[in-house]
């Protein structure tokens, strides 16, 4: 073990003085590479607008239906998702990730159809996987050979996406998470501590030169699991990864060559594409603040899109003026001052087959409060609904997005277009002190909305005021405009209900008492209300 160790410290310092691969040229412009020049960038205002998105967060890791991260976790023994693939597949020394790859097929998937599907729901942009953490590229990629145009499908993914959203009218996002693939892989370095394969090297650590006779004959292994460097501090520790996100507390640093692999990819991607949004899924910015490369995309996408957006993680105030703030699964119980976007799933970011058979997706209804409570707030909703391997949903998702649909398209007004009022909402949830967990993580205390918990929004003409739920006896008192509240000084003209039509309403000293007919839809009611 010590020699191994020794030798993946040896090969990892020869990558690092690698000479790099040919560039990708960087589009010069007004932005330079650094947070002074960025801070330049605004959140352009059609992404204001848009308020929702749609996202297929859809890879090879969908294959075996075990969920988000099962190309990592199926290396845990033990673990459901390593005896799962030991059943199905094969041991991991033998039968490893990168033989998963050629089972995913996509063999239903119908990218206009999606797309389209998406839009009546309400989608203004669309969102789609460029590579994950497995480090496998979903295009004909000049720097990966590990990618669905060579293995899998056997089709340049983002091309046929790319062309859906454009086809569709959409905005289309991208986002790159391969610059993690360093670290998250490691554990395909390990090997069983009992058993029958005790002490057996995971394929991790093969070579081209063990693919001889093999499908994967003259693919090297190495450039998809990226393994020939010592493991970081504590790594056979499973939690350990996310305190390291940031390349801290003993990550093995990447080697320049990994850096401009990265580099080149994205740039390629970005070349081919003409993405208008990028999202990666790092601490501020990829292998920031080691090294210089998120900064140089990020420079390259706006010089070469002005209207363009790249989102980034955990960001202090100064950075939130260059980037546009990600907040995952969560959301800050404040109005922010720049345009944000919270990413979210219905179920786990890779499909996952248990989430499915439990029935234990987000509803319709969990769904459009968060959105209501994002957009009082000025952010956007970036949603994934995970697609099987085949490329299709399952009937459950299909009834979630009809719900959906149902809402959007009597409700849609009240979202698209709109900016945040004096305050963003009242109600029990929005009077808690609700804190942030690392980049978010903080949704489930936003599930117990209900018709007490109001947001508001507006557009120069209406304020629209939103309860959670329908209240039981009909009767809705919206304390915030209430008689002499000092943050509501014009008269109210009329109160109309979305989907049904005027309604009498009186403002007394205890706020705006509206009488609420039967439900007109199955979610939440919105009130119009002229200014």
């Amino acid at each position: 073990m010590k020699n191994l160790s020794l030798l993946a410290a040896v090969a990892s310092l020869l990558l690092a003085a690698a000479p790099a691969a040919a560039q990708e040229q960087m589009q010069t412009g007004r932005y330079e590479p650094t947070w002074e020049s960025l801070r330049q960038h605004q959140t352009p205002e059609w992404f204001r607008d848009a308020k929702f998105g749609i996202w297929a967060h859809w890879g090879p890791q969908c294959v075996e239906g075990t969920g988000d991260w099962m190309a990592r976790s199926m290396y845990f023994e033990g673990s459901r998702e390593y005896r799962h693939h030991v059943e199905h597949y094969g041991h991991p020394s033998e039968v490893g990730f990168k033989d998963i790859l050629p089972l995913f097929k996509a063999e239903r998937w119908s990218p206009d159809s999606l797309v389209e599907r998406y839009k009546r729901c309400g989608a203004k942009y669309f969102f789609v996987l460029g590579n994950h953490h497995d480090n496998f590229d979903l295009w004909d990629s000049k720097y990966q050979p590990w990618n669905s145009m060579n293995i899998g499908p056997r089709r340049d993914i983002l091309d046929a996406w790319a062309k859906a959203a454009r086809r569709a009218g959409l905005p289309l996002g991208i986002s790159f998470h391969a610059d993690h693939a360093w670290t998250w892989y490691e554990p395909a370095q390990r090997w069983d501590l009992s058993g029958d394969k005790a002490g057996v090297f995971y394929d991790g650590n093969m070579t081209k030169a063990d693919g001889r006779g093999k499908w994967w004959d003259g693919m090297d292994p190495q450039l998809l699991y990226r393994q020939r460097h010592p493991m970081s501090r504590g790594s056979w520790d499973n939690r350990s990864l996310h305190g390291q996100w940031d390349w801290g507390n003993g990550a093995c640093p990447p080697s320049a060559e990994f850096v401009d692999n990265f580099f080149n990819r994205t740039l390629d991607a970005i070349n081919r594409y003409e993405p208008d949004l990028v999202y990666f899924d790092a601490t501020v910015l990829p292998f920031y603040p080691l090294n210089d490369c998120g900064l140089r995309i990020t420079a390259h996408l706006y010089n070469k899109n002005p209207r363009s957006v790249v989102f980034g993680k955990i960001l202090d105030a100064e950075q939130r003026q260059a980037l546009t703030w990600d907040v995952e699964r969560g959301a800050p119980n404040e109005i922010v001052a720049q345009p944000w976007q919270t990413c979210n799933c219905i179920g786990g970011w890779h499909y996952n087959t248990s989430i499915y058979e439990r029935g234990a997706y987000k509803t319709a209804a969990q769904v459009v409060r968060q959105l209501v409570d994002i957009v009082s707030k000025n952010g956007n909703l970036l949603l994934s609904i995970p697609l099987r391997a085949d490329g299709t949903y399952d009937e459950k998702e299909a009834r979630i997005l009809d719900d959906l649909e149902a809402w959007m398209t009597q409700n849609g007004e009240s979202i698209f277009g709109t900016r945040p009022w004096t305050r963003f909402g009242e109600g029990p949830v929005a009077e808690a002190d609700i804190k942030l967990n690392a980049q978010g993580f903080n949704d489930s205390q936003f599930s117990n909305m209900d018709y007490r918990d109001l947001r508001f929004n507006q557009t120069p003409r209406y304020l629209y005021v939103t309860a959670m739920s329908w209240p039981q006896d009909g009767r809705l008192v919206v304390r915030s405009l209430a008689k002499g509240n000092p943050d509501f000084g014009w008269p109210i003209r009329s109160v109309y209900l979305l989907g049904h039509g005027r309604l009498k309403a009186r403002q007394t000293a205890q706020g705006l008492v509206v009488e609420l007919p039967q439900p007109c839809n199955a979610i939440a009611p919105v009130l119009r209300i002229s200014k």
